[in-house]
């Protein structure tokens, strides 16, 4: 892939998930694309990238904010339904990688102690496990299967 200089890797994973390269995508989504992280420091931590790439969630025009927000939301819910977790950590930042995504992340009642109270970068990501898709074919097929019944049920509302 031939990238052009300047361009996060928030462009280049985009990029790749346009042309079908990227194991750990999820779903395409009317504002971009859910895929999983690649360190999976929290099972089924997940991320959405806007598709086009802007720089921060100010740039995007209402109607495209709302419909980002609203597939992070509908990426949570897919989540929990697939992991039973307790509930979602969603976070925007931007700082390191100057792109917008979020980061949605579940969080589960047997976290261990402190953990289980600490923002989800407390954990040692360099240790955290790739995400294999193989491995995780179920969960994939569940998120897949929610966010496709909540397309159909929003496009019916």
């Amino acid at each position: 892939m031939n990238t052009p200089a300047g361009l996060t890797a928030i462009h280049r994973r985009v990029e790749a998930l346009r042309e079908g390269r990227d194991p750990t995508r999820i779903a395409k989504m009317p504002s971009g694309w859910a895929v999983f992280g690649e360190r999976q420091f929290l099972r089924g931590y997940a991320l959405l990238l806007p598709d086009p790439v802007v720089a921060t969630l100010n740039d995007l025009s209402s109607s495209a904010r709302d419909l980002f927000l609203s597939d992070m939301g509908r990426l949570g819910d897919a989540l929990i339904a697939a992991t039973g977790a307790l509930r979602i950590n969603y976070a925007m930042f931007g700082n390191l990688e100057p792109a917008l995504h979020a980061h949605v992340i579940p969080r589960y009642r047997d976290e261990p102690s402190p953990l289980d109270v600490a923002h989800p970068w407390a954990y040692d990501w360099n240790t955290a496990p790739v995400f294999d898709a193989a491995r995780e074919a179920t969960l994939l097929a569940t998120v897949c299967a929610s966010l496709a019944s909540s397309t159909h049920q929003s496009s019916r509302a």
